[in-house]
């Protein structure tokens, strides 16, 4: 069974590649951010935050996207796949403002995950190459080894990919 990990910066494009894999698999979606946040964007404990992805990593086949480094080990774990999307910042944060547009500011429907911009989070965006993925990589090291990672750094090449997984999780 498939078990897809997508991780990379907030406007990277997370939630487009795993509805693509995940309608191809049959499978559920689990976006971190709804598991992390009420609808008032308070966030859940560690710990429970933790032991709900470990229960949903346990499951035979799942797509889930999200950065989240701390608790990325439990999925990495798991994972029989694993994209990170290494963008630009500049296409990440003109990604922010096409779903921003997209959504009016609202909730992402099909993924239940609220606009949430602040400007903590636009610097973490433009700094999220420099700061962030070294962690991912490291991690990935770390705990992904079993995996088939993919490493992604552009839309276009991102687009391909999902083409390709869906493909092959076509072909039994």
């Amino acid at each position: 069974m498939w078990r897809v990990a997508i991780i990379g910066c907030g406007g990277s494009g997370k939630t487009t590649i795993a509805r693509r894999i995940a309608g191809a698999l049959g499978v559920p979606i689990t976006h971190l951010d709804t598991l992390y946040y009420d609808d008032r964007w308070r966030p859940s404990s560690p710990e429970e935050f933790a032991a709900a992805q470990e229960t949903l990593a346990a499951a035979d086949a799942w797509v889930m996207d999200g950065n989240y480094a701390s608790s990325m080990p439990i999925r990495l774990r798991r994972a029989t796949h694993v994209i990170f999307l290494d963008l630009p910042a500049l296409t990440c944060l003109r990604g922010i403002v096409q779903r921003r547009r997209r959504y009016r500011g609202g909730q992402h429907h099909q993924a239940g995950v609220y606009e949430r911009i602040t400007w903590e989070f636009l610097a973490y965006v433009w700094r999220y190459r420099r700061d962030m993925a070294p962690r991912v990589r490291a991690l990935l090291a770390e705990h992904a080894g079993h995996a088939e990672v993919h490493i992604v750094r552009s839309r276009q090449a991102a687009a391909r990919l999902a083409d390709r997984l869906a493909r092959q999780a076509a072909c039994p």
